[in-house]
């Protein structure tokens, strides 16, 4: 699982990366020192059980995968059926690129 991380947090833009469970707990975490992962993973699974619910309430399809864009980067919460890929990056980012990159490491994680 960490080589997963380490291969994606090699792509342009990406800052950091860590796999958490939908409860909020740190299952793997590659992170620059900027951010800490008990924070990032509690944040995470907070946005994604609060989106789920709305999404229920609108008799809409599950959840896959919620986009941040923030001041100073952007962050990338994603279904990996085994908690969520949380994928931090730059602020200017080819999200395109970052989406190809995290479609392929979902592919690892769900193999390994």
């Amino acid at each position: 699982m960490y080589q997963v991380l380490n291969d994606l947090n090699k792509t342009s833009g990406v800052t950091g990366s860590m796999v958490v469970g939908n409860d909020g707990i740190v299952i793997a975490a590659d992170l620059e020192e900027t951010y800490e992962a008990e924070t990032v993973g509690a944040l995470a699974a907070s946005i994604q059980a609060n989106i789920q619910k709305s999404l229920e309430r609108l008799d809409s399809s599950a959840l896959r995968q919620v986009t941040i864009e923030a001041h100073d980067g952007k962050l990338f919460f994603v279904d990996a059926g085994l908690g969520i890929l949380v994928v931090t990056t730059e602020k200017e980012v080819n999200i395109g690129l970052i989406r190809l990159e995290i479609k392929n490491a979902l592919g690892k994680l769900k193999v390994s």
